[in-house]
């Protein structure tokens, strides 16, 4: 759900004026004119060499003299003599911006190896600045919204009206985009890109659902790939139905070790040594704020809201935790609408990134038409996993109702590729231990990269130097690591936070910074 967390990331966006920069020559791979560039000035307080520029593209890409769209990109120059091309990067979705993603990457890789690159970031078609931008129904997240658990038949119909009358919403407003908004299209926009700044191929590093972006690109573009990152990688066998399901049991797993960590630190939390027990605290929690909303705010669905980030990044366990142990011990519900306002609450950009990733998802693949199989297939999983099933289930339902039809997953099976590197956590509930397993069978010559034990979503320039090393050797001279087996390396994961305000506490910066720009739901 977009940018819930940018209160801890620090991550501050003060222009720094617009001037320009020459416009960029370029030409498509076949030599025919493509579109020119301008970049100017729009560097930020942590990123101030950034700059900005917007590229038209059709709308549909088998129309090329049809209607166009606007891309807004952004971009940190290469300044070292020896110039390895433009590295686009992606934070995946679909509906991220990936604006200041450039910015990120650039200052967090080596100095010596971002200096070979521009380093490209942008807005996919409909997100942020680019041009439409969708927004189907603001405030669609306002609470306090229906208890997500449908127990009795009025709150599944409660449930069921509010995604009829999103998928609704955005076909009076978008008719005319929706069947234009998909992950091919989304493709041949980062090969335009490619053709606008005039390079006959692509670096690209994408994280999430940008693995899957960046893996459609591949099939797509074989002979325009030069090197190729994916981090934390989707399963482009279940997209998206089943990936989903498989989600909700991966989350509830981390939710879990959320709940054994808690316990670990008693002295300091006061909920028990008993994890068991812990979690049903938390339920007993949640089933407390279905009656009678914190403050108003946060009942049972933005309770779940407040706590699924904590599931893509470990670094907000402890503000998690406070906020569930002031609610229990002491009754004091403040902590916990503050949580809500910093990991839950949706945006206006995090409607518009809903709204992307509702038409992105919906038009990529086919999703049941009958809601007696949703209902049939989340009460099974809901049964093993409830912490986010129906929570996840509701996300996703407008899907069921949407206006445009489905298209075919791409089949990302490739032996044309250049050396890929994969990395993935163990433990990842966003994109589960096989997604990445099952790209680096179907990509030939890929590496894979795993940090062993590790649950976090985007796990690169994160802090952890072992995989920073094997990216930064890569993205220097294409040096991949290959092992005898499965997995061609393999890194220990950082340790699970501390407390605050103890001894040990860190800020993980780093840590924060990413995952506030990957944002939720991805």
């Amino acid at each position: 759900m977009s940018k819930r967390a940018a209160a801890l990331c620090g991550a501050a966006a003060v222009l720094a004026g617009a001037l320009t920069a020459a416009p960029a020559q370029a030409h498509a791979a076949h030599g025919a004119p493509a579109a020119s560039l301008t970049w100017k000035k729009c560097g930020t307080t942590d990123y101030p060499t950034l700059q900005c520029a917007s590229l038209t593209v059709p709308l549909d890409h088998t129309d090329p003299d049809g209607r166009r769209i606007t891309l807004a990109l952004s971009r940190v120059p290469h300044t070292a003599r020896a110039y390895q091309g433009p590295l686009l990067v992606n934070p995946g979705g679909p509906g991220g911006s990936g604006l200041s993603l450039a910015g990120f990457v650039a200052s967090s890789l080596p100095k010596a190896v971002a200096a070979q690159y521009d380093v490209i970031g942008f807005d996919p078609r409909g997100v942020g600045k680019s041009r439409p931008a969708l927004d189907c129904a603001p405030g669609h997240f306002k609470p306090v919204r229906p208890d997500s658990v449908p127990s009795t038949g009025a709150l599944e119909q409660a449930n069921l009206r509010r995604a009829t009358s999103f998928a609704a919403a955005c076909a009076r407003k978008y008719a005319d985009l929706l069947p234009h908004m998909d992950t091919v299209s989304a493709v041949r926009d980062m090969d335009a890109i490619r053709a606008a700044v005039g390079a006959p191929k692509l670096n690209y590093f994408g994280y999430s659902y940008g693995t899957y972006l960046g893996a459609v690109y591949a099939r797509l573009f074989p002979e325009r790939v030069r090197r190729l990152v994916l981090d934390s990688i989707v399963d482009p066998t279940g997209v998206w139905y089943d990936d989903n399901l498989t989600q909700d049991q991966a989350f509830n797993d981390r939710h879990r070790a959320l709940m054994s960590w808690i316990a670990k630190y008693d002295a300091t939390y006061h909920l028990g040594t008993d994890p068991e027990k812990v979690e049903a605290k938390w339920y007993a929690m949640r089933a407390a704020l279905a009656g009678k909303p914190a403050q108003g705010k946060v009942g049972a669905s933005e309770l779940e809201d407040t706590f699924i980030p904590g599931g893509y990044y470990n670094g907000y366990w402890p503000y998690l935790a406070e906020a569930f142990s002031a609610y229990v011990t002491k009754h004091d519900t403040a902590p916990l609408v503050e949580a809500y306002d910093n990991f839950g609450a949706v945006s206006a950009s995090g409607d518009n990134g809903y709204s992307v990733y509702t038409a992105v998802q919906c038009r990529d693949a086919s999703w049941p038409r009958d809601w007696r199989q949703w209902r049939k297939d989340n009460w099974a999983v809901y049964e093993k996993a409830p912490f986010m099933t129906w929570n996840n289930a509701w996300y996703n339902a407008p899907c069921a109702f949407w206006p445009t039809s489905a298209q075919r997953p791409v089949h990302v099976a490739n032996a044309s590729l250049p050396p890929a590197l994969l990395f993935q956590a163990t433990n990842d509930a966003a994109t589960p231990y096989a997604g990445g397993a099952t790209v680096h069978r179907l990509l030939s010559r890929s590496s894979l990269v795993v940090e062993q034990g590790g649950g976090n979503h985007g796990i690169t320039l994160s802090g952890n130097s072992c995989l920073d090393r094997y990216l930064s050797a890569y993205l220097a001279d294409g040096t991949v690591p290959r092992g005898r087996g499965p997995v061609d390396a393999v890194c220990a994961t950082l340790p699970d936070p501390k407390p605050l305000g103890t001894k040990e506490a860190s800020s993980g910066s780093r840590g924060s910074a990413l995952h506030g720009l990957l944002g939720f739901r991805s």
